[in-house]
């Protein structure tokens, strides 16, 4: 899972990727032009899975691998500015979901014309730029197959159709994630990577002073309501953290960091809040291997076949696939973590190639190649 952090410049994005990755990059405010010199950060970060601890204590495994979620952090968006913004725009179509950071943070070292804070305009502000690149991206392709048609070279007609029908919803100022389209439009969608068809979360980036205040509250209520009355049919997640504060604990000891989460009234840090919303986002589940070699959990999208679970541990499972011995985490922990108890009580199932997989399945599976 790779999820790009971006937002508008000065919003606190590397902030932000600072507390999801216990990273120490500077985070001092950018003027609006910055070099384009400058070159993107990784951070990989396992993602918090209580079941996963809970079979590593049982199996005492030789090795415990968690599911991962990488992060980007760039530049921000820039108004106007085209040429960075491609290149943001870029990275965000090589990734699974946009975390949209929005300044809800007042900084008297914030200059630029667009110093007041204001979410609502913000978010606004951030789906118009959307909508204006794939509207760029859609008008250049129908360029192309005009000048392709001149010279006799006539493309598939339904290609011109589905590039007619993104020009006008996009130029009605609505995000494609928001159009009904067919199966066969959708596939043939898929390699132009638009935009506004990205997973989007809103992370708002608040001061200190109003964690879990009622303020809060009212600006997520507020940004909600703007996707409602702007007619959409996808409201994004919205959830609100203080960027400074999570960076500061995420470079505290486990011990500290759960000292002070607690005084400030955190219930858990920044970067688990948020790989729970994005699985959520993006239609993912775990489903979990365990042994004494290794204990696992293994990414995949909500409802995927056990057959096509398997070829995410190995293509030889997938291609001989023969069955998948399975019990859910739950019934395996109601039956003091043994597998003999848990044939005993008879929750353990033998699952075929179509078996849609749920989330904390323990899986054992059998093939044959």
């Amino acid at each position: 899972m790779k999820l790009i952090i971006t937002g508008f410049s000065n919003s606190g994005k590397t902030t932000v990727f600072n507390a999801l990755t216990g990273q120490e990059l500077e985070t001092t405010a950018y003027p609006t032009s910055i070099s384009a010199e400058v070159e993107p950060h990784h951070g990989i970060v396992k993602i918090p899975d209580y079941r996963v601890d809970k079979l590593t204590e049982i199996y005492e495994p030789k090795k415990t691998t968690n599911a991962t979620v990488e992060y980007i952090d760039y530049l921000g968006i820039t108004s106007g500015d085209v040429t960075q913004n491609a290149k943001i725009f870029n990275l965000i179509k090589d990734s699974d979901a946009i975390v949209h950071v929005v300044r809800a943070f007042e900084d008297d070292s914030i200059v630029h014309p667009g110093n007041s804070v204001n979410p609502v305009r913000d978010v606004s502000s951030f789906e118009d730029e959307l909508i204006l690149g794939d509207l760029e991206l859609v008008e250049k392709r129908l360029e192309t197959i005009e000048e392709q048609a001149k010279k006799g070279k006539k493309k598939d007609a339904s290609d011109k159709d589905l590039l007619l029908k993104c020009k006008d919803a996009l130029e009605k100022e609505t995000s494609l994630r928001d159009i009904q389209f067919n199966d066969d439009e959708k596939r043939q969608m898929l390699p132009y990577q638009f935009l506004t068809t990205m997973p989007e979360i809103i992370v708002l980036n608040i001061d200190e002073g109003d964690i879990n205040s009622d303020n809060v509250q009212q600006l997520q209520n507020d940004i909600e309501t703007y996707f409602k009355e702007k007619g959409l049919g996808t409201v994004p997640p919205v959830i609100a953290l203080c960027g400074k504060i999570e960076m500061e604990i995420a470079q505290l000891p486990a011990d500290e960091a759960a000292v002070f989460l607690e005084d400030l009234g955190i219930k858990e840090p920044a970067m688990h809040r948020l790989c729970h919303v994005s699985y959520d986002a993006l239609g993912l589940i775990s489903f979990l291997t365990v042994g004494k070699d290794e204990v696992r959990a293994w990414t995949i999208k909500k409802g995927l076949a056990a057959q096509q679970a398997a070829g995410k541990i190995h293509s030889d499972i997938e291609r001989g696939f023969i069955r998948a011995e399975t019990v859910s985490y739950d019934d395996f922990i109601a039956s003091d973590g043994e597998m003999v108890q848990v044939k005993e009580k008879g929750l353990a199932r033998l699952e075929g190639k179509t078996y849609a997989v749920q989330d904390g399945d323990i899986i054992n599976f059998k093939f044959n190649v």
